[in-house]
């Protein structure tokens, strides 16, 4: 479709945001007229394009719908790993604000970097307030380095080219900060990145996956050791053992009570290690080359066959964690939002959904692919173009806030892969 500046939809029009997470019977909503509809696909591009115009203010790109439930969630903030997500759409557009808005979404977290380097987990568009989590944020600063790079390739400004040179320096070097001298893997708190209400801990699957696009991005050293440290850490399976002994002894541990062994674990930590199945790290795992051909398939069979994009791309873990796991944490079951099958332990992301189409049409799957580009319009199509956060997994009740940015900008860059090759990850 050409690019243009759509019409604004009153945000105030769309529906508010669903309790959090209750349990239990709910109203299954389903596209008016749309399912099997070829226009389908073109219309969830003119709504998505309409939302990140809509979600834009002259600082950047809000995370959710300028709502009165959004702002007293802190939504209507411009978040770091958000942000970034939607740059990989906006920057390269055509479309002039959103052009400027990815520009703007940059400059405003640049502005708020901590003199340690660290990316705020969110800023606000005033530029009063910048939040870095309780247990620290990781992955803002990564995703913030990889829209760099992407704005630096793709956005026709010319502010862009070359811009953020000492941001980016001392970004890096945070991270840098936190690697582990042996293993060059990134280490962190629980519950310390987009999954913060999960018990990962020490060297983490999705965040590890994301510092090696990092350190490919600006040629970073190290980056066959991470590779390598990556694959034996993560799937302990390997015939040729680390030379590393800690690495070894990280791997025995880690093999015990596996239950996904197509899958990579979701975290390692001294004696312990998830097995729950992280299919967003997984699916990075596939889009940033960690993966070779064989385990990339596998992946995608083990997904398959867990049903995880069924009916919605996609559930983001394939066994959630109950209270009687031995990783279940107090704080899951706080005001009822991580049980399973919900919030992070198991809940629908349509954003997800994007990456698990991209890493689909990435391996030469393009029906597959296909298939599920359009579940996902769907997904997003419900209750009138509500861009619901997140789904239950089992009930399919839409829960979480309305009007979310990164969930049109993942669909907008998994169509953009499908139909014309370029992949903007």
């Amino acid at each position: 479709m050409n690019p243009q500046i759509l019409p604004s939809r009153d945000a105030a029009a769309r529906p508010g945001p669903a309790p959090e997470a209750v349990a239990g019977p709910a109203r299954v909503l389903r596209p008016a007229g749309l399912a099997g509809s070829p226009n389908l696909l073109d219309r969830c591009a003119v709504e998505s394009l309409r939302l990140l115009q809509d979600n834009l203010t002259p600082q950047g790109i809000l995370a959710a719908s300028p709502t009165e439930a959004a702002e007293a969630r802190r939504y209507t903030r411009i978040f770091g790993r958000d942000a970034a997500i939607c740059v990989l759409a906006m920057a390269g557009s055509g479309v002039e604000p959103l052009e400027r808005g990815a520009l703007a979404s940059i400059d405003a977290l640049a502005r708020a970097q901590a003199p340690n380097g660290q990316i705020p987990k969110y800023v606000d568009p005033e530029g009063q307030d910048a939040d870095f989590w309780y247990l620290g944020c990781i992955d803002a600063t990564l995703w913030w380095l990889i829209a760099v790079d992407h704005l630096r390739r793709h956005s026709p400004l010319c502010e862009a080219q070359g811009g953020w040179e000492p941001q980016v320096r001392k970004a890096i070097a945070w991270l840098q900060a936190q690697e582990h001298q042996r293993f060059f893997l990134l280490q962190q708190n629980e519950a310390s990145d987009w999954a913060d209400i999960m018990p990962r801990s020490g060297f983490v699957l999705y965040t590890n996956a994301l510092w090696y696009r990092v350190k490919r991005l600006y040629d970073l050293p190290r980056q066959e050791e991470t590779h390598d440290h990556f694959n034996h850490l993560f799937h302990p399976f390997r015939r040729d053992l680390p030379d590393y002994r800690r690495s070894r002894l990280l791997g025995h541990y880690a093999r015990r009570g596996r239950r996904n062994p197509d899958l990579y674990l979701s975290f390692v930590n001294l004696s312990f290690a998830g097995n729950e199945g992280d299919v967003f790290g997984n699916v990075l795992a596939i889009l940033y080359g960690l993966a070779g051909d064989s385990m990339a398939e596998g992946i995608v069979q083990a997904l398959s066959r867990a049903r995880v994009a069924d009916p919605y791309p996609v559930r983001v873990v394939v066994d959630p964690l109950s209270p009687r796991d031995p990783l279940w944490r107090a704080y899951m079951g706080r005001h009822r939002q991580n049980h399973p099958h919900q919030y992070h332990n198991g809940g629908i992301w349509p954003f997800v959904g994007g990456f698990w189409t991209l890493a689909l049409a990435q391996l030469g799957k393009r029906d597959q692919a296909q298939q599920e580009l359009g579940k996902l319009a769907q997904a997003l199509s419900l209750d009138d173009w509500r861009f619901t956060e997140w789904f239950h997994g089992r009930t399919l009740q839409p829960c979480g806030m309305a009007g979310q940015s990164w969930n049109a900008a993942a669909f907008l860059v998994a169509r953009q892969a499908l139909d014309g090759g370029r992949y903007a990850i």
